[in-house]
């Protein structure tokens, strides 16, 4: 397993990360602990959650069990201001918010402490300098140790960063946004706004909700239970232009002897903008297979073969 420094920050992280969305959701607790055990197991040390998976809180929660004991091995990253409950008092970043966000997050977690602490969203309600000031305080007092942004436009995280430099507070050291294959719309503006100011990349969705891996079907409907089936999504993922930029893809991948999940995520972990590959797993046997494809470090010829493939516009 490959380590990278999260961003401008001292604290390195696995190269493929474990994305914690399905815990709560599609994993009881024993198949919680298994996939992450198995995770520790290959050297993942990055746990990405939220306090609205599971649903609402209960990814926190599972996780929190599984980590039992095994806590200092770990780097939890969480997030915070989507609704928790009914009401406008239960979500958001301002500042009555996060402390309590913050506490009921450390509850569910079963910890003192929280290593990444990002803000899910950018909330349109709160001033940026309210956020700031408040996600400072909880590193301050020792409840959080770094934080991050997640959904954030190329000028909110500028916004953020200055108003942290300016007013000498704690800085974002991560940026966690929708990157894969198929959607690379960040490079336009947020990558190079996160290289000024050293934050780094955390993608997310980078199978493309399972779209890279092959299992859809020109002309058929999504598999019952996949991400795709009976969902908005799969009008945008499932149609002519991304099927053709997957075959071009598939064929790529196999005469360089790899699989097109080898593809996916080691194309992200090339990047040198990327800290971590944040990818959900089920199942023990899909950490091991993500892990595995981490390893895959494309070279320059390869890079610009695959951007010949996929870039649009």
């Amino acid at each position: 397993m490959e380590y990278k420094n999260l961003g401008g920050s001292g604290l390195r992280v696995s190269v493929v990360g474990l994305g914690c969305n399905n815990f709560g959701r599609r994993c009881d607790q024993a198949a919680t602990s298994a996939v992450v055990e198995k995770a520790l197991d290959l050297g993942v040390t990055l746990f990405d959650t939220a306090d609205i998976y599971g649903p609402r809180g209960m990814s926190e929660e599972y996780l929190g069990v599984a980590l039992k004991g095994k806590r200092r091995d770990a780097v939890i990253a969480t997030k915070f201001m989507g609704p928790m409950g009914d009401g406008s008092l239960w979500g958001g970043a301002s500042r009555r918010y996060i402390f309590d966000a913050v506490d009921a997050s450390l509850g569910r977690l079963q910890s003192d402490y929280i290593d990444l602490y990002q803000v899910h969203f950018p909330d349109v309600n709160t001033p940026i300098e309210e956020t700031m000031r408040a996600l400072d305080d909880v590193v301050r007092a020792g409840k959080v140790r770094y934080i991050g942004c997640s959904n954030f436009a190329a000028w909110q995280v500028v916004e953020a960063q200055w108003v942290a430099r300016s007013k000498n507070l704690t800085e974002f050291i991560t940026a966690q946004n929708q990157y894969n294959l198929l959607d690379r719309r960040i490079e336009r503006e947020l990558v190079p706004a996160v290289k000024q100011y050293n934050l780094g990349i955390l993608p997310y969705f980078p199978l493309a909700s399972g779209f890279l891996t092959g299992k859809y079907k020109r002309g058929e409907e999504p598999p019952e239970g996949t991400r795709l089936a009976g969902g908005g999504r799969a009008d945008q993922i499932l149609n002519e232009g991304n099927f053709e930029t997957l075959q071009k893809l598939e064929a790529f991948a196999s005469d360089a002897g790899h699989s097109m999940v080898d593809l996916a995520i080691g194309w992200l972990a090339s990047q040198a903008h990327v800290s971590s590959v944040i990818s959900g797993a089920t199942k023990p046997e899909q950490v091991e297979q993500n892990v595995a494809a981490g390893d895959w470090r494309l070279s320059t010829e390869e890079l610009t073969r695959v951007d010949e493939i996929t870039r649009r516009g």
